[in-house]
C-alpha cells in the first residue's frame, strides 16, 4: 500500500502554530452564527406547535388578562365553543371590528391602504391580529409586538380555520373592565348566556369592543345606538353577499 506523502517541516510547523486573533474572531462568528440559526430553527418549530396546539385546545389566557386579573384582583371568564355562541353575535363582531374577515388572509390591505390615506392611526387591524394579540402577545404599539403579531397572525391563518380564529376571539376578547369572552360579557350586561343573545344584544356588545373599559351595553350613549343600527344593518348584510360564509353564515 502507498505510503501518504510526508508534509515538509515548514507546513507541519504552520499547521501547529498557534492562529491569531483574526482567525479565532472568525471562528466565534462562525459559531455564533450556526447557534443563532439553531435558536431562532427552535423558536419558529415551538411557536408553530404553540399555534398548532391552540387549534384544538382552549387558550388559558394572554398576558393582558394576567396583568388585569392582578391589576383587579380577579376577572369574568368562561369559556364556550362556536356552537354556543348566537350565529349573530360572530355576523355582528365581523360587521363591527372586520368586516372582510372571511376574504382576507390576515391582513386587510385595503383597509391599511385607506387609513394610510386619510392620516388615520388605528382601525385596519383584523380580528386574526387582535386574536394573536390577544392570546400569544402583550398590548402595546411597539414595532417588535407588531412584528412577533404578524409572525403569529400568519401562522394562525395557515394552521387555523377562520371559524377557530373568531371562536377564539370571541372567547378572549375584552368586554368591560375584566370581563373577557361573550359569555361572561352576556351574562354581566343582559343576565343571558352566548347562546341566546338577540341581534341587538350581540350588536350591542360588538360596539364596545373598541373601548371596553369606557363604554357600557346596557346602558349606551346616543352614539352607541347609533352605532348599535349599523352593525345590525352591517350584520344582516354580510349575512346575504356571503361574507359570513367562513364561519358558517
Amino acid at each position: 500500500m502507498a505510503r501518504k506523502p510526508r508534509k515538509s517541516k515548514s507546513a507541519r510547523k504552520a499547521a501547529a502554530a498557534p492562529r491569531g486573533p483574526v482567525h479565532w474572531l472568525a471562528d466565534a462568528i462562525r459559531r455564533a452564527r450556526r447557534l443563532l440559526g439553531r435558536a431562532l430553527l427552535v423558536a419558529l418549530l415551538a411557536a408553530v406547535a404553540w399555534v398548532g396546539l391552540y387549534r384544538f385546545v382552549p387558550p388559558p389566557g394572554g398576558i393582558y388578562m394576567l396583568q388585569e386579573s392582578r391589576r383587579i384582583g380577579s376577572i369574568e371568564r368562561e369559556w364556550v365553543p362556536m356552537n354556543r355562541i348566537a350565529p349573530v353575535m360572530a355576523r355582528s363582531v365581523i360587521a363591527a371590528e372586520d368586516a372582510n374577515f372571511c376574504l382576507h388572509w390576515g391582513f386587510d390591505m385595503a383597509e391599511i391602504r385607506r387609513v394610510i390615506d386619510t392620516g388615520g392611526t388605528r382601525g385596519a387591524s383584523t380580528l386574526s391580529q387582535q386574536t394573536a394579540k390577544n392570546v400569544f402577545l402583550w398590548h402595546g404599539r411597539t414595532w417588535v409586538r407588531k412584528a412577533l403579531e404578524s409572525v403569529f397572525t400568519l401562522k394562525m391563518e395557515v394552521l387555523w380555520p377562520k371559524q377557530r380564529i373568531l371562536e377564539v376571539y370571541l372567547n378572549v376578547a375584552e368586554f368591560d373592565d375584566g370581563v373577557f369572552g361573550v359569555e361572561a360579557a352576556a351574562q354581566r350586561y343582559f343576565n343571558t348566556t352566548a347562546a341566546d343573545l338577540t341581534p341587538t344584544q350581540a350588536a350591542r356588545l360588538a360596539v364596545v369592543l373598541p373601548a371596553p373599559k369606557t363604554r357600557d351595553a346596557a346602558n349606551p350613549t346616543q352614539f352607541l345606538r347609533n352605532r348599535t343600527a349599523a352593525v345590525m344593518d352591517g350584520a344582516a348584510t354580510i349575512a346575504r353577499d356571503g361574507r359570513a360564509d367562513c364561519i358558517g353564515g
